[in-house]
């Protein structure tokens, strides 16, 4: 018969869906306190046939502690025999791999300790992982958010449930306890477990929201205050999913996602609800791979800001290196990428005229022909599609040599059809032409004047006439195509 503690988590797994359509299952066991009481539930579940599952037992050493922790992989190891489910061992070097990356403790433990369970999951055949977290991990997660910045989103706390990897689930059976309750139940089954020190360490921010924070605000407060916050939790998680779902089913009229970026509309996108807006900007940042921890409320909020500002080409950069940027009516999510201005050797290259020029990925071809020669060829390559890429040039008006060059801060010239000189960034702005596409815009120039800005416009001052005797023809292209 089970007992009031295990018959509160079981009604927790059933009525949350814990283990559907699961055959294995994977217990991540650190031999503290919530672990061993999570492994001894599961088992006393499974005997009474509440669940239908297989236990494997996995057991991660930190290599932050010592004798302590090899002591603690001990212990897990022989409960776990004691109860007979296979368990896993696997030691992983935190301390270097933070350094080696320049992250903290805590977060090297948490990247290095996601990865080991989903690997050990995988390699035994386990969809689900379970792991020992409970009420009170839930309030301390909710007011170190809170601390941060964070949204209804992040007043959800911890999910019962979560998904990774498209395969696997993460799912926490404890979480409808609190840790005296867990305390109990481990006393009164004269059940052991481990203490880590560490725990007790204010310098990290977790323990001193339990240690500190929390235990201070209890004190002003009539109520449990680890109840109050996972009452708060399950009301923004219904919310959530509730925006979550009409944010689905609107996105693909508001969004486009083509792999590399996603494309809002922000004509549509503008007439969402706030909570609407904040989630398809969330999907479009976990489309392109932007993780969501080291996101804040102000990444969001600055995002937001830019949707109502009229300013093409502004850009904002988030943890990671991704980018969101205004285009026009657009907002863009991608991954931030070096521009090819980058990978140029020579800031500027003289031309070969006539002959062939390589500047960086490009291929400048000069050929100077007469006027009849022009007449016949020019059909050709007007109506084709490479006319954006070749232009022809009234010899006579060009004072060479002829430079190649990426555009700079200041250029002016005088576009064809126009008579006055225009600055070349608000020529590209008329033109409607996208921030990161001016990035690759080539200028030509004489020892006087720009003659062509690549492959947007050529110059006013250097094009054909009836009175043109020779012509300069210049074909550029890149070498991928």
């Amino acid at each position: 018969m089970l007992s009031e503690f295990e018959n509160k988590i079981a009604n927790f797994i059933r009525e949350n869906q814990l283990f559907e359509n699961s055959s294995k299952v994977l217990l991540a066991v650190s031999g503290g306190a919530d672990s061993m009481a999570l492994l001894h539930v599961m088992q006393s579940l499974k005997i009474h046939n509440y669940l239908r599952v297989d236990l494997h037992c996995v057991h991660i050493n930190h290599l932050l502690r010592a004798k302590q922790a090899e002591s603690d992989e001990d212990f897990v190891v022989s409960q776990a025999g004691r109860l007979k489910l296979a368990v896993t061992t696997e030691r992983i070097n935190v301390r270097d791999f933070a350094r080696r990356n320049k992250l903290s403790i805590e977060t090297a433990a948490r990247k290095l300790r996601m990865k080991c369970l989903l690997d050990i999951a995988g390699a035994n055949g386990c969809s689900h992982i379970a792991i020992g977290h409970q009420k009170n991990d839930n309030a301390e997660t909710i007011l170190h958010r809170m601390l941060r910045g964070t949204g209804f989103r992040g007043l959800a706390g911890i999910w019962p449930a979560r998904k990774f990897d498209e395969k696997v689930w993460f799912v926490r059976p404890l979480l409808c306890v609190t840790r005296s309750e867990i305390i109990n139940y481990l006393n009164e089954k004269k059940l052991r477990w481990c203490e880590d020190r560490t725990n007790t360490d204010c310098i990290y921010t977790r323990n001193y929201i339990r240690h500190k924070l929390l235990p201070a605000m209890q004190k002003d407060n009539a109520g449990s205050l680890v109840e109050q916050l996972f009452g708060l939790s399950e009301s923004a998680r219904t919310f959530y999913k509730i925006i979550c779902k009409y944010a689905g089913d609107i996105r693909s009229n508001v969004a486009d996602y083509t792999g590399e970026k996603v494309i809002i509309n922000l004509k549509l996108f503008s007439i969402q609800p706030k909570p609407v807006k904040i989630e398809l900007i969330r999907q479009s940042l976990a489309d392109i791979g932007c993780g969501e921890r080291g996101l804040t409320r102000q990444h969001y909020l600055r995002i937001l800001q830019l949707t109502t500002q009229s300013v093409t080409g502004r850009t904002i950069e988030l943890p990671g290196g991704f980018v969101v940027r205004r285009e026009y009516g657009d907002l863009i999510f991608t991954k931030s990428r070096e521009s090819v201005c980058s990978e140029q050797v020579d800031k500027s290259v003289e031309l070969q005229i006539p002959g062939k020029t390589q500047y960086g990925q490009y291929l400048i071809e000069a050929k100077i022909l007469k006027a009849d020669e022009y007449k016949y060829l020019a059909p050709q390559f007007i109506a084709g599609s490479a006319m954006r890429f070749t232009e022809c040039f009234d010899l006579d008006k060009i004072k060479l040599p002829l430079v190649v060059r990426f555009k700079q801060s200041g250029d002016r010239f005088v576009p064809l059809g126009q008579k006055v000189e225009k600055k070349l960034s608000k020529f590209l702005t008329d033109q409607r032409i996208p921030y990161n596409a001016r990035k690759n815009v080539l200028i030509v120039t004489d020892s006087e004047k720009i003659i062509w800005l690549w492959p947007v416009r050529m110059s006013e001052q250097a094009k054909l006439t009836d009175g043109t005797g020779k012509i300069l023809q210049l074909k550029i292209t890149e070498k991928n195509g």
